[in-house]
C-alpha cells in the first residue's frame, strides 16, 4: 500500500496523524495550504512566539474560520487547529503524533527535539542548522526512544537521501551527492547591508520588508549550501573536503563530468563525498540548463557492462563513461513536508537521518576579526560557514557556525580562518545545545 492509500484509511478509521507545527515561517505556511487537502492529517495547533504572524499564515492559505479553535483542548474535540505562543504546549499534549520543529533557530531547534522525544512524539527536523549542529546525537536518543528523528521532504538534504537510497538499493556505490546554487567567487564576504546586490528581487520588494536580509545571506554566501550537505554527509556516510565546497559551475549534463574525483577529472578530493554546483560562470552569466534548483547523485559503473548501459542510453555520462548521474530539478518545499509526516507516523521510518558525524560547517571570518567584537552567526557581517570533514573540525577544535550567534571573541580571527572554541566565550544558554554537540563530537575517532 502506498502512503495515500495508508493515510486514507486513517481517515476513514477516525484516526488521523495529530500534528504539531512550531514556527509559521514559509515552510510552515507551504505545509499548511496543503494539509486540509490531504485524509488521515490532523494539524492540531502551530506554535509561535509571533501569534500575529501565525494568524497571517491562516489567511495566506485561506484557512476556514470554523476549522480553528481557541485551546488545544478544543482543537483535539473539533479537529480544529490552535495558534498558541509556547511550543510546551505540543509536547505536554499526547494525543500528538508528530512534532515538525521550523523555528530556523538551531539551538531553539535542538530544544525542542529534545522535549519532543522526551515526550514520544516524532520529530520533523526542518531546521537543517540544528540537524547539522547535533543531528547525530538526537538521531540516537530518538532511536533509543523509539521514535523517528527524520529530515523535512521538501528540502533539498532529504531530496538527495531519496535519490541515495534509490543508488544503493540499485547496487551502486554513491561517488557524490549534491545540489545547484547560484554562487560567484566575492559571496563569501556578502553580509545584510550588501545583499540584494547579489539577488534578483526588485527594490520595491527589497525595500518592503518581506525579504530578510540576514537569511538570504546565508543563502548567497554559502553557508546554508554547506549546512545542508553537511547534513547529506552525516545521513549519507559521506567525507566532505576540508577546502570546503567548490561551486563549480555547469550544467545538468556536466554534472557527472565535475562531481567526481580529481584523478579522473572532476573536482572532488575523494569518492563518496558531496559537492554543490554553480548555476552561473566565474563572471556572473546564468549557465543554460543549469543545477539552480535541483539535486543529485552521482554513481560509478560496477562494472563494464553497466559502464556500457551509461553509455547507451542518454544519461550524459563523464567522457569515460563510468561514472552517471540522476537529477531531480525542482524541490517543493514545504509542499511536500507531509512526506515525512507519513513516514514517520505510518512506517516508523525517516526520509533521511543522520547516521554518524562526518561533515560540519565551522564559522569562518568573512573579515579580520578583533578580540572582544560579537559574532553575528548565520547571514550576518562577521562569519560564514565552511564546510569540512568532521575530524578535522573535532581535532582542531573549530567552532560549529550554528553556535556562533552573540559570542565574544576573545583572539584576533584573520580574514578566511576559522574559528576555534578557544577564540569565545561560552554563554550559559548554549548549555543545552553544547550537550548535544559534545555528543555528536564524541562519534569521531580521532
Amino acid at each position: 500500500m502506498n502512503l495515500h492509500a495508508l493515510l486514507a484509511q486513517r481517515e476513514r478509521d477516525g484516526r488521523p496523524i495529530r500534528v504539531g507545527l512550531i514556527g509559521a515561517g514559509r515552510f510552515g505556511t507551504m505545509y499548511l495550504a496543503q494539509a486540509r487537502n490531504i485524509p488521515g492529517i490532523h494539524v492540531v495547533a502551530i506554535a509561535d512566539i509571533n501569534t500575529a504572524r501565525a494568524a497571517g499564515a491562516f489567511r495566506l492559505v485561506e484557512w476556514p474560520a470554523e476549522a480553528t479553535a481557541e485551546t488545544v483542548a478544543d482543537a483535539l474535540a473539533t479537529r480544529g487547529t490552535a495558534i498558541v505562543a509556547d511550543a510546551s504546549a505540543l509536547f505536554e499534549t499526547p494525543e500528538i503524533d508528530v512534532v515538525v520543529e521550523a523555528t530556523g533557530n538551531p539551538v531553539v531547534g535542538v530544544h525542542h527535539a529534545l522535549r519532543a522525544i522526551e515526550t514520544g512524539k516524532h520529530i520533523i527536523m526542518v531546521t537543517v542548522e540544528a540537524d547539522a549542529l547535533a543531528g547525530p546525537a538526537l538521531a540516537r536518543r530518538a532511536e533509543k526512544a523509539g521514535v523517528v528523528y527524520s529530515m523535512a521532504y521538501g528540502d533539498q538534504p532529504a531530496l538527495i537521501m531519496e535519490l541515495v537510497d534509490w543508488a544503493r538499493t540499485s547496487g551502486f556505490d554513491v561517488v557524490c551527492a549534491g545540489k545547484g546554487a547560484k554562487y560567484l567567487e566575492h559571496y563569501h564576504a556578502m553580509n545584510p547591508d550588501n545583499v540584494w546586490e547579489n539577488w534578483e528581487f526588485s527594490k520595491e520588494l527589497t525595500d518592503s520588508g518581506q525579504l530578510n536580509p540576514y537569511m538570504h545571506t546565508s543563502f548567497r554566501d554559502g553557508t546554508k549550501a554547506a549546512i545542508e550537505m553537511a547534513a547529506v554527509a552525516n545521513a549519507a556516510g559521506l567525507v566532505p573536503s576540508d577546502d570546503g565546497l567548490t561551486f563549480t559551475p555547469g550544467n545538468v549534463e556536466e554534472i557527472a563530468t565535475i562531481c567526481r574525483p580529481s584523478a579522473v577529472g572532476g573536482v572532488l578530493a575523494n569518492e563518496a563525498s558531496v559537492e554543490v554546483m554553480s548555476s552561473v560562470t566565474r563572471a556572473g552569466d546564468w549557465i543554460p540548463f543549469n543545477t539552480q534548483e535541483g539535486v543529485f547523485v552521482v554513481v560509478k559503473a560496477t562494472n563494464d557492462y553497466v559502464s556500457g548501459c551509461f553509455t547507451e542510453y542518454p544519461w550524459h555520462p563523464d567522457p569515460t563513461g563510468r561514472y552517471a548521474a540522476l537529477y531531480r530539478p525542482y524541490h517543493y518545499v514545504g509542499l511536500e513536508l507531509n512526506i515525512s509526516i507519513a513516514n514517520a507516523a505510518l512506517r516508523g521510518i525517516a526520509t533521511g537521518t543522520p547516521t554518524g558525524f562526518y561533515g560540519d560547517v565551522v564559522a569562518t571570518a568573512k573579515r579580520d576579526l578583533k578580540a572582544g567584537e560579537i559574532l553575528d552567526g548565520e547571514g550576518g557581517f562577521t562569519v560564514w560557514g565552511k564546510l569540512v570533514s568532521a575530524t578535522t573540525s573535532v581535532r582542531r577544535r573549530l567552532l560549529p557556525v550554528a553556535l556562533a550567534h552573540h559570542v565574544e571573541l576573545t583572539a584576533d580571527v584573520p580574514e578566511g580562518q576559522s574559528v576555534s572554541w578557544d577564540d569565545i566565550v561560552i554563554t550559559d544558554e548554549l548549555a543545552t545545545a553544547i550537550e548535544l554537540r559534545r555528543e555528536t563530537e564524541a562519534l569521531v575517532q580521532l
